[in-house]
């Protein structure tokens, strides 16, 4: 019987076996499945970045769904509303959240588990569920209005390129291409050409970035010319008023976010890395491929955090010389519009088209890389809820696919109905700078309790994951109040 891999490809009959896992009752297990740890899955690691390479991946995946929501909408519109003056935001937003990012990805490759199994964990626990899943849940609602945002993106872009009706914009070609975008979506990875998707979108996202960087670059030939003295002007560390909220979705979004620290972890099992570790026995040999298959990672999470840190700074950059000096803010279905102004203006109308297509290829990879990203963490999310078995293969893949049916149909609805891809996102952004406080708290959690201390980061490393989370903690307070009212706008 044919079926399906965890990795989203085709094989061939697959080898199931009933297996007990720490007295619990027999499951199904695949032994291919990377959640599986066993002593045939063994692998020494790479030495060296060239041997390295072709095992990076999952920190790809994290660029293709970072810069469709974070920069090409969010950061570009704080830059057009503000200018240059938060300039230091992004900078920080996208550097100050690796250590996390890392620290959780360390744990998860120590013991084949994903994020959402690891939260469960932390106490206090309400039932059989842990309080940080239960914040997950209600991060989870408002995650529907950002990733719908990214859909409408995506659906206005291609509204643009070829309306129906004649009206970009109206109801019939807005609603319209939203359903061709859900309904691709679906089709495209129910069909297990993920790995395919997956690569085409990643290497659009990349020209679409560089492109992005040289006009960046190129601006002070331009009309549009900013100079040594604006740029010195953003790294200020100064937050204008009215831009409190709008600064806090952006550092909540930009970078790796809670969402994706999270589902990050789903990745670096999946790629192998926990599977080629394997089972801790306690030896120097096991130490050794730890150690050996977390270097692998940081190359891995170093590679991703350059191409949307690079990303966001040309985005940012471009919406605070181009837009900003004209006024143009983004906002609701003019969004997409508005945002080709960047190209337009500075390039020509010829740029408007080229724009447009890169606009569909950013977010629509957004878009297939959120899908079965936010599937697996529903999935585990339901098994730690008790109704579902996670270590069942068959039956976690059964509900991945399922998820991948259901999400794009709420995801596309959601928008319909509010149809502000801009406010949707950055409410989802919001949420997810207050879950970055849990992230946070389970990754030393899990550290302290679950890492094996000869595999843990070195000094300099230490210090770096102490400032990250400090500086999460207080930015999660600091949203927190703000959204309570506590603080002044």
């Amino acid at each position: 019987m044919a079926t399906t891999s965890p990795r989203g490809g085709a094989k061939g009959r697959t080898n199931l076996s009933t297996i007990t896992q720490g007295g619990a009752a027999p499951v199904v297990a695949d032994h291919d499945d990377p959640y599986h740890l066993t002593s045939d899955g063994i692998r020494e690691p790479p030495v060296g970045w060239a041997h390295s390479l072709r095992h990076l991946g999952p920190g790809l995946i994290l660029s293709a769904s970072i810069v469709g929501s974070g920069e090409l909408i969010a950061t570009t519109t704080l830059g057009a509303r503000t200018g240059f003056v938060l300039l230091w935001m992004v900078i920080f937003s996208t550097f100050v959240k690796v250590a996390v990012q890392i620290e959780l990805a360390r744990w998860t490759i120590s013991t084949g588990q994903p994020a959402l199994t690891g939260y469960n964990k932390v106490p206090p626990r309400l039932g059989r569920v842990g309080w940080i899943n239960v914040l997950w849940a209600i991060m989870a609602l408002t995650k529907v209005l950002q990733i719908g945002g990214v859909v409408g993106g995506t659906a206005v872009a291609l509204s643009l390129l070829l309306p129906i009706g004649g009206d970009p914009l109206g109801t019939l070609s807005i609603t319209v291409w939203t359903l061709v975008t859900v309904v691709s979506a679906i089709v495209l990875l129910y069909s297990n050409n993920y790995s395919l998707i997956e690569r085409g979108a990643v290497l659009l996202v990349v020209l679409f970035s560089i492109g992005t960087v040289v006009i960046a670059l190129g601006l002070p030939l331009t009309p549009f010319a900013y100079s040594a003295d604006d740029v010195l002007s953003g790294l200020t560390l100064a937050i204008p008023a009215g831009a409190v909220g709008i600064a806090i979705a952006m550092f909540g979004i930009t970078g790796v976010g809670a969402d994706e620290l999270t589902f990050y972890t789903y990745w670096c099992v999946e790629k192998g890395y926990a599977r080629y570790v394997g089972p801790n026995d306690g030896s120097d040999a096991w130490k050794r491929r730890a150690r050996g298959w977390i270097s692998v990672m940081y190359k891995d999470a170093f590679v991703s955090w350059c191409v949307y840190t690079f990303g966001t700074l040309a985005f940012y950059l471009m919406g605070a010389a181009v837009l900003h000096p004209q006024g143009l803010v983004p906002a609701g279905n003019d969004m997409i519009g508005t945002v080709s102004r960047m190209y337009t203006d500075t390039l020509g109308d010829w740029a408007g088209t080229l724009f447009l297509a890169g606009a569909v290829a950013v977010l629509g990879s957004t878009l297939w890389a959120s899908i079965p990203s936010w599937s697996r963490m529903y999935v585990n999310l339901l098994s730690e809820f008790g109704l579902i078995d996670w270590r069942n293969t068959r039956q976690r893949l059964r509900w991945i696919r399922i998820f991948t049916v259901g999400l794009p149909i709420v995801w596309g609805t959601a928008y319909l109905f509010i149809q502000s891809p801009v406010l949707m996102i950055q409410i989802g952004g919001v949420s997810t700078g207050i879950f970055l406080l849990a992230v946070v708290i389970a990754a030393w959690y899990l550290r302290n309790t679950e890492t094996d201390p000869d595999i843990r980061g070195g000094t300099a490393f230490n210090a770096l994951l102490v400032v990250s989370s400090v500086a999460i903690v207080l930015l999660g307070i600091y949203t927190g109040a703000n959204v309570l009212g506590l603080v002044a706008r």
